[in-house]
C-alpha cells in the first residue's frame, strides 16, 4: 500500500514537473510570407509584412532556436535568408537582428517581440525623414527559450541553467545565421553606387551573452586586420555595422581581450565609428547581484591572477578573480561611459550625430537628444569598443530596455555606425 502510494506521489510530481516546462516546439511555423492587415494578423508566420505603404513600414523575420544551440527547423532560416535576399538585390536593407533574454521567447504576443516590432517601426520613421530613397527596416527576431519553467518565481531559479543553454545558442546555430545575414547585408554594397545595406546586432541579457560567444573572436580578427593593405592602419571594422548588448549575462573577463586590443591602439580616425556598444543598468539586479553570487561557486577552485597593462600611458589594473566573478557592465575598471539624462533635453538630431561623435574632446560629454554620454577618460577618442554604465532613471532594472530614452539613444547609434 504504501508502495502504491508512494509510486502515486511521484507520478503527480512528475505531472506538475511537465506541466511547468516552457513550450519546446516552434511559434512561426508558417514560412510564407505573410501581409499584416487588420483582418490578417500573420501570428504563426515566419516572414511578416507590417506598415505597407507608410513611412512606419518594415518586414519582420523570426528564426527559432533550441536549447542545444540548433535550428528549430533549417526550413525556417531558409525562408527568411531567401526573402531577404531577394529584396536586397533590389534595395537597400537596414538589417537589424535582436536576440531576446530571459524569461522570453519567439510566442506570439511575448512582450520582446511586441516592443522590437515597435522599434521597427520608430526607426523605419527615422529613416524616411534622412535619406531618399529610405532603405527597407528589416527586424530578425532571434527566439530561444528564455525560460525552461513558467511557474512564477520558481523560474528564476534557472537563471544558471539558462546561462549555460545562451551560451549552446551563441556558439552554434546562431552565429550561421549572423554570418548569413551579414553577407546579405553585403549584397551591393561593392556597386556603384552601392546599395549601403547594413546590419546591426542587438543582444539582451543571456541574448547579449549568445550574441557575444557568436561574434567576440570575429570582432577580434577584424581589429587586427584593420590595417589598409598591411602597410597603413585604417578604422576597426567590426562584426556587420554595430553590435549592442543591453545588459548582457556574461563575465568582465571574456571581454578583456577585446578591451585590450583596442586600448593598445593609441588614436583612431575621426570617421571610426563604434562596433560594440554594451549598455547596463546600474539598477540591473539580475546581473549585479545574482551573477557574481553564482559565479563565487563556480570559480572557487580556479587559479587567477592580476592584470596589469599601460598601454598608451593608460594605466589598467584588476585582479582576473573579480572579472570571472563579475558581469561585464558591472566591472568598474573595463567600463568607459556612462549614459545619463540630460541636463537641458533637446529633440534628437539624427542628422548630426556624426559631426558630435567625430569632434569630441578628451573628457567629453556629448549630448544625443535626451540622454548625455560622459566619456570617463580611459579610453582613446573614438575607441570602438564602449562599455557603458546606465543610469537607472533611463534604465531601472534588467528588463527596462525599451524606454523611450534608450530606444532613442540607439537609434542614434543605429545611425552613426550604420548611416550612408
Amino acid at each position: 500500500m504504501k508502495r502504491t502510494r508512494r509510486q502515486g506521489w511521484i507520478i503527480i510530481l512528475f505531472s506538475v514537473v511537465l506541466s511547468a516546462c516552457a513550450s519546446n516546439s516552434i511559434y512561426r511555423g508558417d514560412f510564407k510570407p505573410c501581409d499584416v492587415t487588420a483582418q490578417e494578423t500573420c501570428e504563426g508566420h515566419a516572414i511578416q509584412r507590417h506598415e505597407l505603404g507608410t513611412d512606419q513600414e518594415y518586414v519582420i523575420g523570426f528564426v527559432e532556436i533550441d536549447d542545444q544551440g540548433q535550428l528549430r527547423d533549417r526550413a525556417q532560416m531558409n525562408a527568411v535568408l531567401d526573402e531577404l535576399y531577394a529584396m536586397a538585390s533590389n534595395e537597400g536593407l537596414l538589417l537589424n537582428v535582436f536576440v531576446h533574454g530571459w524569461h522570453h521567447s519567439a510566442q506570439p504576443g511575448d512582450p520582446n517581440v511586441e516592443d522590437f516590432k515597435s522599434s521597427l517601426a520608430q526607426l523605419s520613421k527615422v529613416e524616411h525623414s534622412l535619406y531618399k530613397p529610405a532603405r527597407k527596416i528589416v527586424g530578425v527576431y532571434v527566439g530561444w527559450r528564455g525560460d525552461s519553467l513558467i511557474v512564477p518565481y520558481v523560474n528564476d531559479l534557472t537563471f544558471w541553467e539558462r546561462k549555460s543553454t545562451a551560451q549552446d545558442v551563441g556558439h552554434l546555430g546562431m552565429a550561421e545565421l549572423l554570418l548569413r545575414l551579414e553577407e546579405i547585408s553585403n549584397v551591393k554594397n561593392t556597386q556603384e553606387p552601392p546599395v549601403r545595406s547594413r546590419l546591426v546586432i542587438i543582444g539582451h541579457s543571456f541574448g547579449g551573452a549568445a550574441v557575444y560567444s557568436a561574434t567576440s573572436q570575429i570582432l577580434a580578427d577584424r581589429f587586427v586586420d584593420s590595417r589598409n593593405g598591411k602597410a597603413s592602419v585604417g578604422d576597426a571594422q567590426g562584426f556587420g555595422d554595430l553590435v549592442v548588448l543591453l545588459n548582457p549575462a556574461f563575465e568582465a573577463l571574456y571581454y578583456a581581450p577585446l578591451y585590450d586590443l583596442a586600448q593598445a591602439r593609441c588614436s583612431y580616425f575621426p570617421e571610426q565609428r563604434p562596433r560594440l556598444v554594451i549598455l547596463t543598468s546600474e539598477g540591473d539586479w539580475a546581473t549585479k547581484i545574482l551573477f557574481p553570487m553564482g559565479r563565487i561557486f563556480s570559480t572557487f577552485f580556479e587559479s587567477h591572477g592580476t592584470i596589469s597593462r599601460s598601454d598608451c600611458k593608460r594605466p589598467l589594473t584588476f585582479s582576473e578573480g573579480e572579472a570571472d566573478r563579475t558581469a561585464v557592465g558591472h566591472f568598474d575598471p573595463l567600463q568607459t561611459h556612462i549614459l545619463q539624462p540630460a541636463k537641458v533635453a533637446v529633440a534628437a538630431t539624427y542628422g548630426d550625430v556624426k559631426n558630435i561623435w567625430e569632434q569630441q574632446q578628451p573628457g567629453a560629454t556629448l549630448q544625443f537628444g535626451n540622454t548625455e554620454l560622459v566619456s570617463l577618460n580611459k579610453t582613446a577618442l573614438r575607441n570602438p569598443y564602449l562599455n557603458v554604465r546606465v543610469d537607472k532613471r533611463l534604465m531601472k532594472d534588467h528588463n527596462d530596455i525599451f524606454r523611450d530614452e534608450i530606444r532613442e539613444f540607439l537609434r542614434e547609434l543605429i545611425v552613426l555606425s550604420a548611416g550612408d
